[in-house]
Formats: C-alpha cells, sequence, structure tokens
C-alpha cells in the first residue's frame, strides 16, 4: 500500500466514525446518472463545482453553497467534507479565505471520485 492509498483509507476511515458523513450514499437514481453520463463526466462536473463552489477565498454563501441532492457530486461533497470551506479546513486542513490552487482542487476531487468509486461497487 503506497502513502496515498493509506491517507485515503485512513482518511475514509475517520469519515466512517461520523454519524453524520457516513449517512450519506448514492441512491439508485444517482448511479443511474453516473452509467449513463460516465464517470469522466462526473469528474468534469466535480471540478466545474469545487472551481465554482469552493475554490474561492471568499464565498459569501459559504456552509450553504452545496445542495444536500441533486446530484451524486453534491452527496459526495458532504460525504468527504468537502462541501464547504469551514468543513475542508476541518476534515482536511485546507485553509479558509485563500484560493485554492490546482493542487488543492484536484485532491478535493480525488476525494470525491473515490468515494463516488467506492459507493458505485458496494
Amino acid at each position: 500500500m503506497d502513502m496515498k492509498e493509506k491517507e485515503l483509507t485512513n482518511f475514509f476511515y475517520r469519515l466512517s466514525k461520523s454519524k453524520f458523513r457516513s449517512s450519506f450514499y448514492l441512491k439508485n437514481k444517482d448511479k443511474e446518472y453516473i452509467k449513463n453520463k460516465g464517470m469522466d463526466i462526473i469528474k468534469k462536473h466535480a471540478y466545474d463545482f469545487v472551481e465554482k463552489r469552493l475554490a474561492p477565498s471568499i464565498i459569501l454563501n459559504d456552509g450553504k453553497q452545496t445542495p444536500m441532492h441533486g446530484h451524486p457530486v453534491f452527496a459526495a461533497q458532504h460525504a468527504t467534507a468537502t462541501c464547504c470551506r469551514s468543513c475542508l479546513y476541518k476534515w482536511h486542513k485546507i485553509k479558509p479565505n485563500v484560493n485554492l490552487n490546482k493542487e488543492q482542487q484536484d485532491y478535493v476531487v480525488d476525494i470525491i471520485m473515490h468515494w463516488i468509486e467506492l459507493q458505485i461497487n458496494n
């Protein structure tokens, strides 16, 4: 197991201990949407949502910018604590009030996509 896999395993273990975070799952409708669109499109959507709703240093509606449902990525963001800057700081130690750089955006999307893949494979 390489370092990245070990970090992911540890992170997802911590998430599993949170009653709130572990209450999210992909509904059949979400799984159908992913199947119809394909993972590449879902990943594009994830990048788009992260860039527009999470990456800016100042987010006027921080804490409320990610809907609870309506897209598989939204469920993934709540499940992985990548839904707002407060959660990003608490769970991922990514500082608020600073634009997310490319590496940080890649990290967030990787976490989201990993959760989605786990959901699809279960």
